[in-house]
């Protein structure tokens, strides 16, 4: 079978077999195989027949990414763009958005009519913690007879999850797998003294490998152990960037992506590696492509001498943070195979089609929120993944970076790695104020509690009460014959399998009572103000409900309003800071506003959804200066901070903008208040703010 003139594989012919039989289907395969395809298919599938589709992705810039894939495809007017900050041909018969704006239009009762398929990349982000919530309330609230598409990373317990699948939607999912890549992967470790080595050869030297002497060893009289017991820690040098680099040159190994977990160390590393190390991977007529291509995209301010010279070497960063222009042009000259070396964080590696020929790891671990952990063997698999070119490479040439004095420490970690021992995809159900406010409105009670009973939560603890009240059972008949311990265990599990089903139902009802306990609810579920207002809110829901039914908010101008609202939606890091002080009117809002922050409220709904409230006063002016009209340059003159932080400002411009189309929805009924909110709207949607990055 042949599509757009390629050869299907195996897998995915099986799954555009599926679909043409009217099944949904699950299909998980490695990072680099190719199972987009599929959902490419549904897409032609669907507009040749008149009918729409939804494509949904995790992050806005795999949705920007496949908006100008299909737009350029299938024609502008048939693609549409909804991810809350940007709305692009909304009545397009093919939308691409956020998995967030789905449950939204889906939790709002909005009517999808001739809605043939919903394609759900990525679907194994229903195990993340502050957002998996949303893809299985996407699952429950669809339609059944809407086929879904979901595409996956390769997960261990697929057959649990296409279970509670085919259960959610009431009809058969068809699980296709891959677990062969086209391109297969070889994996090195790259360290000084040695260069690229095998694992087999690293593991070896590393268990012949002694360390130097402990930093400060004190092996005199006096100091004799004074050390005794701490590890050895290593004194020699580390194996730097460039030198990892060098050796993937040397090795015929470019394009790369060279994945640090830092924005600072990714522009650091790069500026580096162009200029301490004067490394130029460019020929002649490449470097003239990067120039017309630069004088045509025609940047900006953004785009200084350093920059420029870094790109006409080939070697690049990118990252969350980058200027918005900057990153859509990496994007493209690294298309154009113009970038040869690119640092960059995670972000380049979630779904976005940009292969490579060698992927380099500067470590293993990385800071997750809470703590320092090592790489998660799917996030690992997700970037390696990009290595080897489909039709271009015999091979993906897959590096990490490590000393022979690390190996042990590491070792088991790496083993999963290299046996791609994949984390089982785990429920992270947590309904938000606004999903419960919006399901209490829509339906009673009894529906209610049938809707969270489908989530994967509730039915995963029903499989394992439904095994404990089994082997209880079997302890009990073991009892009749005596065995005292036998009936207490039984006991013991029958009480846990009573209460597992009510898990996710007793974690709604707390939040139901909480909201009648401060007066949003009454006790028979009606709304009061409270209520209402929270329906249409789904960014720090309780925060602004409190700031809108406090009146705080009313007599606001539109800059004073955004920077309010900047500041409700976004958190400065420590290691960016204002170059003078937060002026008198916005410190005087600042207390106004850290009362209702700080009050009954918005902290009992704190301690409760255990999601901590985002409130910081420093982004006020920042927010102000945008809303007053003045360009991202002169608004980043406002702030010190060691990396390009204007992609991260623009994120959160468009936080605080979708925040305050939230807000404008409160105001149907209170005209002025409804223009004022408009206003504010048409104020800040300008320049980077709406670019489609």
């Amino acid at each position: 079978m042949e599509y757009r003139g390629l050869k299907l594989d195996r897998f995915q012919e099986e799954a555009i077999g599926h679909l043409m039989q009217e099944h949904s289907v699950l299909v998980a395969a490695p990072t680099g195989t190719g199972k987009t395809l599929v959902a490419d298919w549904i897409v032609d599938d669907a507009l040749s027949h008149g009918k729409r589709v939804i494509y949904t992705a995790p992050i806005k810039a795999l949705s920007n990414q496949k908006f100008r894939d299909y737009s350029a495809l299938h024609g502008e007017e048939k693609v549409g763009l909804v991810t809350g900050d940007l709305v692009i041909r909304r009545d397009a018969p093919c939308l691409v958005m956020t998995t967030e704006i789905l449950r939204n239009m889906l939790l709002g009762g909005e009517k999808l009519e001739d809605l043939r398929a919903v394609v759900i990349d990525e679907v194994h982000f229903l195990d993340d913690r502050e957002r998996g919530t949303v893809w299985e309330e996407v699952l429950i609230y669809l339609p059944q007879h809407v086929l879904i598409v979901a595409l996956s990373a390769t997960l261990p317990n697929l057959d649990q999850f296409s279970a509670w699948m085919s259960f959610v939607r009431n009809r058969e999912v068809a699980v296709i797998t891959e677990t062969q890549r086209a391109v297969p992967l070889d994996f090195h470790f790259a360290t000084l003294g040695l260069g690229l080595t095998t694992p087999a050869q690293f593991a070896q030297r590393a268990a012949a490998h002694r360390p130097t002497a402990p930093v400060n060893d004190r092996s005199g009289p006096r100091g004799r152990g004074r050390d005794r017991g701490r590890k050895d820690r290593y004194d020699g040098p580390k194996t730097p960037p460039h030198e990892v680099v060098r050796m993937i040159s040397d090795a015929d190994g470019l394009p790369m992506l060279y994945f640090v977990f830092s924005r600072h160390d990714a522009e650091r590393f790069a500026k580096s590696l162009a200029f301490r190390f004067r490394a130029d991977f460019l020929t002649d007529e490449e470097k003239d492509a990067v120039t017309a291509f630069l004088l045509k995209a025609d940047i900006g301010p953004a785009l200084d001498d350093e920059v420029r010279d870094m790109y006409l070497r080939g070697i690049a960063s990118h990252h969350a943070g980058l200027h918005v222009s900057l990153k859509l042009a990496v994007e493209q000259l690294y298309e154009h195979k113009l970038i040869k070396v690119l640092f960059c964080t995670s972000t380049f590696a979630l779904g976005i089609n940009m292969p490579a020929r060698s992927v380099a790891f500067h470590g293993v671990e990385k800071y997750d929120g809470e703590e320092v952990r090592p790489l998660p063997v799917r996030g690992f698999m997700q970037k390696a993944g990009r290595a080897g070119r489909r039709g271009m490479d015999e091979a993906g040439h897959v590096v990490v970076r490590m000393d022979l004095h690390d190996f042990a420490q590491f070792k088991p970690v790496i083993q999963r790695y290299f046996d791609q021992a994949y984390e089982p995809v785990r429920s992270s159900f947590n309904l938000s104020w606004n999903s419960v406010v919006n399901l209490i409105g829509r339906h009673d009670m009894e529906h209610v509690r049938s809707i969270v009973g489908k989530s994967f939560m509730s039915w995963t603890l029903a499989e394992q009460a439904s095994a404990q009240l089994a082997k209880a059972e079997e302890l009990e008949r073991a009892a009749e014959d005596g065995s005292k311990g036998a009936a207490k265990e039984a006991r013991r599990l029958r009480k846990r399998a009573e209460t597992a089903d009510d898990r996710c139902w007793d974690e709604l009802m707390a939040k139901r009572q909480f909201l009648e306990s401060i007066g949003y609810l009454t006790e028979d579920n009606q709304f009061r103000a409270g209520a209402r207002v929270l329906t249409h809110l789904q960014i720090a829901e309780i925060f602004v409900t409190e700031l809108i039914l406090s009146g705080i908010l009313e007599d606001l101008d539109t800059p004073g309003m955004f920077a309010v609202l900047c500041a409700l939606t976004n958190d400065m890091p420590r290691n960016v800071t204002l170059e003078s002080r937060v002026d008198r009117h916005d410190r005087e809002m600042a207390e106004k506003l850290r009362e209702v922050r700080m009050s009954a409220p918005v902290v009992g709904a704190e301690a409760i959804s255990k999601v901590e409230v985002t409130f910081c006063p420093q982004m006020m002016p920042l927010g102000r200066a945008w809303a007053d009209g003045k360009p991202l340059e002169q608004v980043l003159m406002m702030i010190s901070s060691p990396t390009d932080w204007s992609g991260t400002l623009i994120t959160g411009f468009r936080r605080a903008k979708d925040l305050a189309g939230q807000i404008m929805e409160t105001y149907n009924d209170v005209p002025q208040r409804r223009d004022a909110m408009r206003s504010l709207l048409k104020a800040v949607s300008r320049d980077e703010v709406e670019v489609v990055d």
